[in-house]
């Protein structure tokens, strides 16, 4: 029998950013019969797929209890149900760093809460939120600013977090490492989005500036820790992970910080990988349908 996978989109990217199109090549080559649906949209076939691959849902944020719903109510998902409502939500990184991963520096901040805002520039951005979408960067003497952000994500109903903004970013980027069944793949490097104390970014992969990368040793055993621990916290192997994207960056004594960990929807920046990264995910998705 053929295999049936759909890769989930966005009623904005209903076939994604074109990113994935060398792997569903790959798959239908292999004998699999690859489509596109909105995640969304009540006619799509979800249920008879062998297996729906989350791609490009990045307007799960705005619908995010709707959205989780949804990953419960679809068979053979991939990353998991139980994945997606843990990554969603940006306290993750509290597991994380309870665990002992190196994290940015991060304080959850819900409505009614005294704020401990850092020395120096940080950062206000929401628990629920893809990309860098109502993430905003402030200088020390801001406070009253990033307060008033604070108060609107508050009064939609969000809780934020509160982090010192990493100023390596500024010159060095984050560097994004990818993984596929849990195994290292490629890497490749995000410009700085919050430019300014003014800055506000969109949080598509489309506007964000990236390039190949070849990871520092450190910055991938700091990525190789992150999703042991992951898994370990979720009661799972790095093979059940059909996908992962480690976002790491430089602190201020050099060493790598967690900034996040991507399981859900992430962008995996196959066009700025050598050419057998599309066939690796490809396989890692057959391992999965096997």
């Amino acid at each position: 029998m053929t295999a049936k996978v759909l890769f989930a989109g966005c009623r904005d990217l209903p076939e994604g950013t074109g990113d994935e199109h060398g792997a569903a090549k790959v798959l239908a080559e292999a004998g699999a019969e690859v489509r596109w649906a909105v995640w969304d949209d009540p006619r799509a076939p979800f249920a008879d797929a062998d297996l729906v691959v989350l791609r490009a849902t990045w307007d799960y944020s705005e619908r995010h209890e709707e959205f989780l719903a949804w990953c419960e109510s679809v068979p053979c998902l991939r990353n998991s149900a139980a994945v997606v409502r843990w990554n969603t939500d940006k306290r993750y990184l509290l597991d994380l760093a309870a665990a002992g991963v190196p994290v940015v520096p991060t304080d959850v901040v819900v409505p009614g809460a005294e704020v401990p805002w850092p020395d120096g520039e940080f950062v206000v951005k929401p628990a629920v939120g893809a990309g860098s979408r109502g993430a905003r960067r402030f200088g020390p003497g801001e406070r009253m600013r990033a307060a008033a952000h604070l108060r609107a994500l508050h009064d939609d109903g969000r809780a934020a977090l509160v982090q010192p903004y990493q100023a390596d970013v500024d010159t060095n980027g984050e560097t994004a490492l990818v993984f596929v069944g849990g195994v290292y793949s490629h890497a490749f490097t995000k410009a700085a989005m919050l430019t300014g104390p003014e800055g506000d970014a969109a949080g598509s992969a489309g506007a964000e500036k990236l390039t190949a990368a070849d990871p520092e040793p450190e910055q991938l055993a700091a990525a190789e820790e992150t999703l042991d621990a992951a898994t370990g916290l979720l009661g799972m192997t790095r093979g059940d992970l059909l996908y992962a994207r480690v976002d790491v960056v430089t602190g201020h004594d050099g060493a790598p910080l967690l900034l996040e960990l991507e399981l859900t929807e992430p962008y995996l920046g196959f066009a700025h990988a050598e050419g057998a990264a599309a066939s690796r995910f490809a396989s890692a998705v057959r391992a999965q349908l096997g």
